[in-house]
């Protein structure tokens, strides 16, 4: 990866922010953007936490948490990622929102600069058709809590070129990560998967098949999963379901991926789970 030695990461919330750390942590010099102090210094010190619980556990070295945040700087402005050599977005799920953010890129940015997209539902080839870099331009959807799971997903728009296809995938790998190459469809691999799965159990929650805590159980013992759905759901966060469940259904018109019913009042009540202290269980 001679050739990557910068990284730029736009966007320092709970996802941005893990992998800046992953990136900062493997050697490159990486420089992660917010749109204020505020949200730059919370992202950043969810960093520094995770390391420092990390050495007081015996996880992480002393030396590895210092390599990482001697590594990593944080930035304000657009115009400290000019000298990047590959920009990973992670800001908010809108197609509109992702286009200004790669247009104010494309203006400073070197013409070999690659763009990636972590979105875990958008197209890819759309997204790529907003830059003037779509042969330079691939997804790489990262999972969350980024230190800790192995697996990236690599999508290929239809306009990436099969240089840049080859080096995000190394890229990834020199991250320490298990990448996969994932359709450019809604959803990709695990959600196209996980999605129908999470609406199912709610469905059947919804029906009377058993108690919250029962179908968590279930899943978890019969199966051996790490977490049940309702779990799970409240990790994700209910509205993110939501909103990745209305992409896929609108993409696929298929039963499956409609959210129900009760997926949708949760949300109206600001009950999206971890995030806001209750969703399916009380935190």
């Amino acid at each position: 990866m001679a050739s990557i030695q910068t990284v730029g990461v736009l966007g320092c919330g709970l996802m941005g922010s893990g992998i800046a750390q992953v990136c900062a942590a493997s050697g490159y010099k990486t420089i992660v953007r917010e749109v204020d102090h505020t949200l730059l210094e919370r992202g950043i010190g969810r960093v520094k936490k995770f390391l420092e619980d990390g050495v007081s556990k015996g996880k992480v070295t002393p030396e590895t948490r210092d390599k990482t945040l001697g590594n990593l700087s944080g930035t304000i402005t657009v115009n400290d990622l000019a000298a990047c050599d590959l920009i990973i977005e992670a800001i908010i799920e809108s197609v509109d929102d992702k286009a200004r953010a790669y247009a104010a890129l494309d203006a400073i940015v070197s013409d070999r600069t690659i763009f990636c997209s972590n979105t875990s539902s958008l197209c890819i080839t759309e997204l790529a058709a907003k830059t003037k870099r779509p042969d330079r331009f691939a997804g790489l959807h990262f999972f969350n809590p980024v230190p800790i799971m192995k697996l990236v997903e690599v999508i290929r728009a239809l306009t990436t070129s099969d240089e840049t296809y080859q080096a995000v995938f190394a890229f990834a790998q020199s991250l320490g990560k298990e990448p996969i190459t994932a359709p450019d469809k809604p959803g990709f691999i695990v959600n196209r998967l996980l999605v129908p799965y999470l609406l199912d159990a709610i469905r059947s929650y919804e029906h009377g098949l058993g108690t919250v805590e029962d179908i968590d159980k279930g899943m978890k013992l019969g199966t051996g999963y790490p977490m049940g759905p309702f779990t799970l759901l409240d990790f994700v966060g209910l509205d993110t379901t939501y909103y990745i469940a209305n992409i896929m259904f609108d993409e696929y018109r298929e039963p499956a991926y409609a959210p129900p019913p009760l997926l949708k009042r949760m949300v109206l009540a600001g009950r999206l789970g971890r995030k806001s202290g209750q969703g399916f269980y009380r935190y």
